[in-house]
């Protein structure tokens, strides 16, 4: 399965959802409309607009509505928003490979498109009839969830005193509760029955939550087979699920001291090298690998109350594609 196979099944809704995307963003300032042309060009995985037509299909028997299609394209509007928004506070250089808007334009600029997205975004929503209301009030607590998950990790990057209750609730807040917006609005947008829902929105936490975890491992690899520099997190202080795995099998003077090194890392960035290392050498990869496992069996038994489909197989799918993935 490719992620391009997916496209290629979903058809027109996938090519109505990339259309409303360009054709929300539309606009006659120059500056800023180029700039949107090149974040679209450069535009990722485009997960979330993905499983959002995947999960409205799945338990509609392959129908979608126009709400389905404002809803996806308003998942990844919402995303671009918040990844312009992260750039400046993690003073970021690259995003896929390529300079962010913030290292070309600077912060206020990156802020600032960053809203445009985000504007665009609840104005597709807030064009439902329908559902517009009670899918602003999910994408309303989505961005409140990103804050929060925000701001606990800039709080623990200070004190490195993390636990993995911690890491989850970052995880949530910052990954996964968009995952779980994707799908419970396109749910919502074919009148799903609320077990559907419930099961959808299942999946989707436990999706983002693997999707996440495969990233922090990805961060402790040696770079050559992803593609993209690694030990930006162990840089930034994030003390993720590889490194709380290693923690957790040594002694508690051991566990002290890396954690001093962490905290320690702008003075000593030696300390990086070091850190990996020990999580190679201490558990702290199986570890990891073992908790993604586990969000990616969650992820597929709660699949298991829709009908069976080529929709549902898709999403299955995806979870296998999420720990198996290689960018």
């Amino acid at each position: 399965m490719t992620l391009d196979e997916i496209k290629a099944f979903l058809g027109k809704d996938w090519t109505d959802t990339m259309e409303m995307i360009r054709c929300s963003l539309a606009t006659d300032q120059e500056l800023l409309d180029a700039t949107n042309k090149a974040i679209i060009s450069n535009g990722g995985k485009r997960l979330r607009p993905l499983l959002a037509l995947l999960s409205a299909r799945s338990c509609s028997g392959g129908r979608v509505t126009l709400d389905t299609i404002r809803f996806a394209a308003s998942a990844e509007l919402l995303h671009n928003a918040t990844l312009l928004h992260d750039d400046v506070a993690d003073s970021s250089s690259q995003r896929r490979g390529r300079p962010t808007v913030n290292s070309i334009l600077g912060g206020p600029a990156s802020v600032l498109i960053g809203d445009f997205w985000l504007t665009k975004a609840l104005d597709n929503i807030l064009s439902s009839r329908k559902h517009g209301g009670e899918v602003i009030r999910i994408f309303s607590k989505t961005l409140s969830d990103l804050a929060e998950g925000e701001i606990l990790q800039l709080q623990k990057a200070a004190s490195c005193d993390t636990t993995e209750a911690d890491c989850l609730r970052i995880i949530y807040g910052k990954t996964a509760s968009l995952f779980e917006a994707a799908v419970w609005s396109a749910a919502i947008s074919v009148d799903a029955p609320e077990d559907l829902v419930s099961a959808l929105r299942d999946y989707a936490v436990s999706l983002g939550t693997a999707f996440q975890i495969k990233d922090d491992l990805f961060d402790y690899s040696d770079g050559r087979t992803i593609g993209k520099p690694v030990g930006i997190d162990l840089a930034e202080r994030k003390i993720t699920i590889p490194l709380i795995g290693a923690l957790a099998g040594t002694d508690p003077e051991t566990a002290s001291r890396i954690r001093r090194q962490v905290m320690e890392i702008d003075e000593h960035p030696e300390h990086k090298e070091s850190i990996r290392d020990f999580v190679l050498r201490s558990g702290g990869i199986d570890y990891a690998r073992q908790r993604l496992e586990e969000y990616v069996g969650k992820a597929e038994a709660a699949l298991e109350v829709l009908p069976d489909s080529a929709e549902k197989d898709y999403l299955a799918q995806i979870a296998r594609f999420t720990a198996d993935r290689t960018e």
